[in-house]
């Protein structure tokens, strides 16, 4: 496992310390909800370092450092959610600019790609970003950012981050790199070579679906600048509460995460050989395509998995709708187990014809992995597939 820090501590260890100190006044161990909208200046223009709440506010300053400490870099900016972070960098671009992404990003992802910003006339090519050549073939002089999430929601392909990295800076374009699905306790992409990483708090970091939250780490200062203006200026972001919540998930992070790949593992080799399964999608399997690259580039693979129901889409969905230990909801990586359909649910916002071309079957299946016992979740599964069968 990587060091973290000045002082080379682990990654467990900065979860639950960095960016959070006792408070000076009290002794406080928690970090101080600090409710403010507005500060007391000493003189026109003189502050302590924080002037109004959408520009700064302690409880964000402490959750922007974990963060940022998390991830292995320099500067953490956090937001109301998680597309506001993905909003944010789509902020620097301008009229004319051009993205090359993936062909399976989140429904939301593409929906703000396609329906809002090609409005302001940016161009957006989705291609299969496992293929490098393809992924080349689509970079042109205008591009200015190549969007890459790994593992892709919900396909679970896993890109290289460092290869796309080198694409991206061949044609000076920035590479940001969406880590909520791998979280840091397992893949690092600044480590790699990626320029941004953005996540959605409301996911592993939070991690028990009570708070909705979004960040962005660099290790570039002028970049790092332009974010902060930016999330200053549009004001997408967290309450101090908010900030507290996700605090208080990333202390338990590790311990969550080792539970969250433990069960997945388990949960895909028993779908693998199920009968009313007809494929499964999850890097730890070795039959996974690019199952070598995940165990290079990630500490464990995470506790996301989607599989092929082998039935109708009708029976497909009676299989979501009968589960019990898994609820069917949207959003993932809290304690709970969710399941759901994506083409009727998170993706439901790309067109059919493109969800079939990237392979996203309307039968496709997406698990989020819970830390219930995992044999709890089999019985679970196996009663809604026994269900859906009759």
């Amino acid at each position: 496992m990587t060091d973290y820090g000045d002082e080379g501590r682990r990654i467990e260890t900065t979860a639950i310390h960095a960016g959070q100190e006792p408070d000076e006044g009290t002794g406080a161990l928690m970090t101080p909800i600090h409710a403010n909208s507005t500060y007391e200046q000493d003189a026109p223009g003189d502050h302590r370092g924080y002037e109004y709440n959408r520009t700064g506010n302690p409880t964000r300053t402490d959750l922007e450092a974990n963060v940022a400490a998390l991830e292995g870099g320099e500067y953490g900016r956090a937001f109301s959610s998680g597309m506001g972070s993905i909003n944010t960098v789509l902020n620097l671009l301008s009229a004319g600019d051009h993205v090359v992404t993936g062909d399976d990003v989140y429904g939301g992802t593409h929906r703000i790609f396609t329906q809002v910003y090609e409005e302001y006339d940016l161009a957006f090519d989705f291609v299969d970003t496992t293929d490098h050549d393809a992924v080349r073939d689509a970079m042109t002089e205008s591009t200015e950012l190549l969007w890459v999430e790994t593992p892709t929601n919900p396909l679970m392909r896993v890109n290289d981050i460092g290869a796309l990295a080198d694409v991206a800076h061949e044609y000076d374009a920035l590479c940001a790199v969406d880590n909520t699905f791998a979280t840091p306790y397992l893949q690092r992409p600044l480590e790699h070579g990626a320029d941004v990483v953005s996540h959605s708090l409301t996911k592993y970091l939070g991690g028990h679906s009570d708070v909705v939250g979004g960040a962005l780490v660099t290790d570039d200062a002028d970049l790092d600048e332009r974010l902060g203006f930016y999330q200053n200026s549009v004001g997408a972001t967290p309450s101090p509460f908010d900030c507290f919540l996700v605090l208080r998930g990333t202390k338990t992070l590790p311990v969550r995460m080792d539970r969250h790949c433990e069960n997945a593992r388990t949960l895909a080799s028993w779908l693998d050989d199920h009968e009313a399964v007809s494929r499964v999608y999850y890097p730890g399997l070795d039959s996974h395509p690019q199952h070598d690259l995940a165990a290079e580039q990630m500490d464990d693979f995470g506790g996301m998995l989607s599989f092929e129901f082998d039935g109708t889409l009708e029976q497909a969905s009676t299989v979501v709708e009968e589960t019990e230990v898994f609820t069917l909801a949207e959003s993932l990586g809290g304690v709970e187990s969710l399941i759901e359909q994506p083409a009727a649910m998170t993706h439901a916002a790309i067109p059919a014809e493109e969800r079939e071309a990237a392979g996203l079957t309307d039968g496709l299946i997406r698990v989020s992995v819970g830390v219930e016992h995992v044999d709890d979740m089999r019985a679970d599964l196996d009663a809604a597939f026994d269900a859906a069968a009759e």
